[in-house]
């Protein structure tokens, strides 16, 4: 912008400048901010980026080197054209020289100096482009341009070990899908005869690079049974037939081709394709791979207080800087059930009511004429308690629960979890989770449930640093303090804030403990490999199989797992929240737990254990075959059956004495 009324600005900051500063200080502070190139701003950045040292480090032509780049950080950059770099060094040098800075002996020593720049990326302690990526933007958020000048310091919630836990997690699942629904094919495919020189090959393998752990390869050989791939740097090696069998061809979601017999059903000579090294110390292994269709997410957070543990938006953010975790707006399916029945139990439901799994239609305006929702499997099993229900994920179950309770109380329910209201489905789809929601407001959600029914809000932000190490920023977040008084509004940047309770201790137990249930003896059984008691969650898939989540937690950890395309079209047959998302929280969790306490579920006061006839939901008599436990709020603990109790007493049952009230079973 060029305007008198900008350069009159300038003089006048100038001159403020210069009365407030020593010419000594400007310089410093101009050579600490100005760009330099590669995201280097500072000539100590710049040290740091080019050479690898701090700006002292620095010999004399690495200096001369360095100073000549605020003419033209692009034009004389010693990286992307060292020619025209060496030859603005030497200039550099020739006025040093010239001014009596240097001898004529330092001068000829480092004008002769060969250019040794290259890109010195920093030693990264864990791989978190998606995490990295909030911060930035969260930096900016809060000072602006300044966020990339003033060299602050950021320190955040995550932690290392369990970040590579969950991208490895991730990844795994993603490339299970895959190899469950069949190769695609090459990624591209080149003429050999023409393409011939190895240094050519590096130069195509230079275009794809890597993706995520996933090596370019191209073909060179095809054997019957194996192929020979090269893989840059002068590296061959060979893929066996037992990590080429697997890739049947992809030819839809449904279905695949047949297996493959000979190497050549598979590649040909010249195709690029991916490679995934599964190596170990005693053996060479690698498998023919791809680069996944599918996509996923997976978000880890501190029930307690928020913080995020662990974050992976997608298989590779290089590949797509998209963060399905933050971004990506997706129906939540059955994991939407626990709202729905947490506000049930404060309608006065019970885990032992019975509502019907029947057979059901409506003609709602709302869902845009006649609907006929059913359970996954088609099937209908008749009256059914709600912890059964819950645990088998019954949506027809689910649907009368809603409209027995009413739209309006389980939206305003919703909203103790973070949900907007507002932004929920008015309609009793609302049952089957199809509300469009991001897994980080799902952990968020969960979060309640795992943490004794306290709302607390996601941060990733510890603390900020300016560039003298001083504090400018440090996060306050609400903590659940179980023996405290709640009174949010409290909190300050110097005490500590209370996170509010929004369900009661006694809806918090109940929901716990049906939701152990879903990986006991329900849908997310596999995750009983973790061998652990206090591990509660509950699957989610919606229509079609669009979307497959896995929402799991125990009181120090919430973890969600999603699994689904961009373009939401379906997984595939039998692709539900069990099969595509639950193994990448398993995987997850296996580390996370590590060294982790079991903190069993601790009943609270005002919940008692009653025995039930499990067909009635009723209380059963103390003389039953086939009663079971189950666990009731004091003011809704069932009932003797009275007309069970009537042909009891006429049989001479319990020697013709009926069951008193306060009997415990």
């Amino acid at each position: 912008e060029k305007t008198y009324i900008r350069k009159l600005n300038e003089i006048l900051l100038a001159l403020k400048i210069e009365s407030e500063l020593t010419k000594e200080k400007i310089l410093e502070l101009y050579l600490n901010k100005i760009y330099l190139g590669h995201r280097a701003y500072g000539v100590g950045a710049a040290a740091q980026v080019y050479y690898g040292k701090k700006i002292e480090e620095l010999d004399l032509a690495q200096m001369a080197m360095v100073a000549g780049l605020p003419k033209a950080p692009s034009a004389y950059n010693p990286v992307t054209d060292p020619a025209r770099a060496l030859e603005r060094r030497n200039y550099v040098l020739g006025q040093m020289r010239r001014l009596s800075y240097i001898t004529e002996e330092q001068f000829q020593s480092a004008s002769s100096a060969p250019v040794t720049a290259r890109i010195h990326s920093a030693n990264l302690e864990v791989e978190a482009p998606y995490v990295a990526e909030m911060v930035r933007a969260e930096l900016f958020e809060r000072y602006g341009e300044n966020a990339y000048t003033d060299g602050f310091t950021v320190y955040t919630t995550i932690d290392s070990r369990l970040q590579s836990a969950a991208n490895r997690a991730l990844r795994s699942a993603l490339q299970a899908y895959d190899l469950r629904h069949g190769y695609r094919g090459a990624e591209a495919h080149f003429d050999l005869i023409q393409v011939s020189e190895e240094r050519d090959l590096e130069l195509l393998l230079k275009e794809y690079g890597k993706v995520a752990d996933l090596l370019p390869a191209i073909v060179t050989k095809v054997e019957e049974r194996s192929i020979e791939v090269f893989l840059g740097n002068g590296h061959h090696a060979t893929i066996e037939w037992e990590g080429l069998k697997w890739a049947q061809k992809y030819k839809s979601e449904d279905y695949r081709g047949a297996a493959p017999k000979r190497a050549d059903e598979v590649v040909t000579i010249g195709d690029l394709v991916r490679v995934l090294d599964q190596s170990t110390a005693e053996k060479r292994s690698l498998r023919l791979a791809q680069i996944p269709a599918v996509e996923g997410a997976l978000v880890s957070l501190d029930p307690n207080d928020g913080a995020l543990i662990a974050l992976i938006g997608g298989y590779d953010f290089f590949n797509s800087k998209f963060n399905r975790v933050t971004q990506a707006q997706r129906q939540a399916g059955s994991g939407f059930k626990a709202f729905i029945y947490s506000a049930a139990l404060e309608a006065g439901f019970t885990p032992a009511s019975l509502i019907n799994d029947a057979p059901i239609v409506f003609n709602d305006p709302s869902l845009e004429g006649t609907w006929r929702p059913e359970n996954y499997s088609g099937e209908f099993f008749g009256p059914t308690r709600l912890r059964y229900a819950l645990t088998k994920s019954r949506n027809l179950v689910s649907i009368r629960l809603l409209r027995s309770m009413g739209i309006s109380h389980a939206l305003s329910h919703a909203e103790h979890f973070g949900f907007d209201p507002n932004a929920l489905p008015h309609n009793l789809s609302l049952a089957l989770g199809s509300a469009a929601v991001t897994p980080l407001q799902m952990a968020t959600a969960y979060a309640v449930l795992a943490n004794g029914g306290y709302r607390i809000s996601q941060y990733l932000i510890e603390r900020i640093e300016d560039n003298q190490g001083v504090a400018v920023y440090r996060a306050n977040p609400a903590r659940v303090c179980e023996n405290c008084e709640s009174d949010p509004s409290e909190g300050d940047d110097k005490e500590e804030t209370i996170a509010p309770r929004v369900i009661s201790a006694q809806n918090h137990y109940l929901m716990n403990s049906m939701m152990q249930d879903v990986i006991r003896r329900g849908t997310a059984t596999k995750a009983r490999v973790l061998g652990r008691e206090d591990l509660a969650g509950k699957t989610g898939t919606t229509n079609d199989q669009k979307d497959a989540w896995f929402n799991g937690f125990n009181r120090s950890n919430v973890a969600i797992a999603w699994v689904g395309f961009d373009s939401a079209k379906p997984l595939g047959r039998g692709e539900v929240g069990g099969t595509a998302a639950l193994p990448a929280w398993i995987d997850y969790m296996k580390e996370a737990l590590k060294g982790v306490a079991e903190k069993p579920l601790v009943m609270p006061p005002g919940i008692v254990t009653v025995r039930i006839d499990p067909n009635t939901g009723k209380r059963a008599r103390p003389d039953q075959a086939g009663s079971i436990f189950e666990v009731f709020r004091v003011d809704n603990a069932p009932e003797m059956d009275q007309q069970r109790l009537s042909r009891t007493t006429r049989s001479g049952g319990t020697n013709g004495l009926p069951v008193k009230d306060e009997d415990p079973f």
